[in-house]
C-alpha cells in the first residue's frame, strides 16, 4: 500500500516524543550528512579558480560564497530529514541517520536548524550580492526556495523526479559560475564547463542515494528519478554522470588551460565511486559510493582548479 505524501506544513502531524536522552551533537553532525559538504566545497573552489584565471580573484568573496553554500548544503540536508521524517519516508530507510525517521530529535527541532542554517546562508548571500550585484539576491532567494520545496510543501518537486535536475543547477551551473560572477563580474565560458562537470558530479552523489532508496521509496510514493527510470537504467546514467561527462569537460577546458588534464588524476577515484552500482550493489551496499564519489568531485574540483592557478600564475 502506498503511504499518503501529500502532507503540508499546516497538516503536519502533532510531535511524537524523541527518544529518551535526545540527539547527541554526534548525531546532529551525522544529520548535518557531512559525506555531501563536497557539494558545497567543490563548486566555489573551481569558481574562484575561474575568477583567477580570468585575473578577478577576491578572497573574501570566496569566503563568503563558501559560507553560502555550505550554509546551503547543510540546511537542505536537515530540510529533507524534517519533511521525510514527518511523512514517513525514512521509516524504513537504508543509509546515514536520520534526525527525525529515528526519533531522536523532534520535527520542530530539525525543522528549527534547517531555517537556521537556510537562513546564514541568506545572510551571506545579501552581503555578497550587495558588494558584486543587488539582483543575485532574487537568485539566492530562489535557491532557498529550491531547498525547501525539494522535498517540503505540499508538492515536493523531489517527489516528481526533478531532484537532479535542481542539483545540478542549483550546485552546479549556479554555484560555480555564481561564484566567478561575484568575484569577476562576469561569466567564462571555462567556467560553465567546469561548472557542468561539478553538476554532474553532484547528480552522481543524489543518482546513488536514490538508486539506494528505490525500494523504500516506490513504498513510500516518492517517485524519484531513480524510481522513474528503474534500476538498470539509473545504474547506466549515474556512469555517464560520473565517469563521461566530467572526462569529457576536462578535456574541454584545454583550451582554457592544458594543465586541466590534471583532472584527470581524479578519474581512477571516480571510477572507484562507480564500482558499487557497476557491481549492481543494492541497499547498504550502496552506501560506501556516496563518500567516494563526493570525494571524486572534490579531487577533481581541486585538480583543475591547481591548473587553472597555475595558468593564471
Amino acid at each position: 500500500m502506498t503511504r499518503e505524501t501529500d502532507f503540508s506544513d499546516a497538516a503536519e502531524p502533532a510531535e511524537p516524543p524523541a527518544r529518551p536522552g535526545g540527539a547527541t551533537l554526534s548525531d546532529w553532525l551525522e544529520g548535518a550528512r557531512p559525506r555531501t559538504w563536497p557539494n558545497a566545497f567543490a563548486p566555489v573552489l573551481v569558481g574562484s579558480a575561474a575568477a583567477a584565471l580570468a585575473g578577478g580573484f577576491v578572497w573574501w568573496k570566496a569566503l563568503l560564497a563558501l559560507v553560502v553554500a555550505w550554509s546551503f548544503i547543510v540546511g537542505v540536508n536537515f530540510a529533507n530529514d524534517y519533511s521525510d521524517g514527518i511523512r514517513g519516508t525514512d521509516d524504513d530507510r537504508v543509509g546515514p541517520l536520520r534526525l527525525v525517521g529515528s526519533g531522536l530529535a523532534r520535527p520542530g527541532a530539525v525543522k528549527w536548524a534547517a531555517f537556521s542554517f537556510l537562513g546564514l546562508g541568506g545572510l551571506a548571500g545579501v552581503v555578497l550580492s550587495v558588494t558584486s550585484a543587488p539582483w543575485l539576491i532574487a537568485v539566492g532567494l530562489l535557491c532557498i526556495l529550491a531547498a525547501w520545496f525539494y522535498t517540503g510543501g505540499r508538492s515536493p518537486y523531489g517527489y516528481r523526479g526533478l531532484g537532479e535536475v535542481a542539483v545540478f543547477v542549483f550546485f552546479g551551473l549556479v554555484a560555480v559560475t555564481g561564484t566567478q560572477y561575484t568575484q569577476l563580474g562576469s561569466v567564462t565560458w571555462y567556467a560553465v564547463v567546469a561548472a557542468v562537470a561539478v553538476g554532474s558530479f553532484s547528480c552522481a552523489v543524489n543518482l546513488t542515494n536514490n538508486l539506494r532508496d528505490i525500494p523504500s521509496d516506490t513504498e513510500a510514493g516518492k517517485i524519484t528519478l531513480a524510481v522513474r527510470l528503474g534500476d538498470s537504467r539509473t545504474r547506466g546514467l549515474h556512469a555517464v554522470l560520473e565517469l563521461l561527462v566530467p572526462l569529457l569537460a576536462t578535456v574541454a577546458l584545454v583550451p582554457a588551460t592544458p594543465w586541466a588534464l590534471l583532472g584527470l588524476l581524479a578519474m581512477p577515484v571516480a571510477w572507484k565511486a562507480n564500482a558499487p552500482v557497476r557491481a549492481r550493489a543494492t541497499g547498504a551496499g550502496l552506501i560506501p559510493a556516496l563518500a567516494v564519489a563526493g570525494l571524486a568531485m572534490l579531487a577533481w574540483s581541486a585538480l583543475v582548479s591547481a591548473g587553472m592557478l597555475i595558468t593564471s600564475l
